[in-house]
């Protein structure tokens, strides 16, 4: 949620200001010493093994390599059924290496792992026959009765 800084207007020796000039408004206060963020999980839904590297079913698994490269981010960890990566900016990247129907599991282990909140958690799809990708946050209340991950 976002913090909005508490604004108040102070009136001088009156109960009414008669002018901008006997209006003074206070400066906000400051904001209190943040939590650590959790950090945005982008989870990749693809298909796991080496028959599908590079094909349609993994366009993106090769866009979530492409985030890691361009913001350095290692996807060299493999737990939770995936292979993970983090790295200096608030996000993880997950590439479940379960079919995309069992996904469920996986990012479900790693969300609860995490205690990441479930608005931040952005899953990233690829249909075949529309050749459409789509990308929504969880849980995607249009969607929800369709899929089982």
């Amino acid at each position: 949620m976002t913090q909005f800084p508490n604004f108040s207007t102070k009136i001088s020796n009156s109960s009414l200001a008669n002018t901008a000039e006997d209006a003074q408004v206070s400066l906000p206060e400051p904001r209190p010493q943040s939590l650590p963020r959790k950090p945005w999980l982008i989870v990749s839904l693809g298909n796991p093994g080496k028959k599908f590297n590079g094909t349609r079913h993994n366009v993106v698994f090769m866009m979530v390599d492409a985030i890691a490269k361009a913001k350095g981010i290692s996807i060299n960890t493999v737990n939770f059924k995936a292979q993970i990566g983090k790295g200096n900016v608030p996000v993880m990247l997950a590439k479940p290496q379960t079919f995309m129907n069992s996904s469920g599991e996986s990012v479900g282990a790693i969300v609860s792992y995490y205690k990441i909140p479930l608005k931040q958690v952005l899953v990233v799809i690829f249909f075949l026959y529309y050749d459409l990708m789509i990308i929504f946050s969880l849980p995607p209340p249009h969607l929800h009765s369709r899929f089982e991950a």
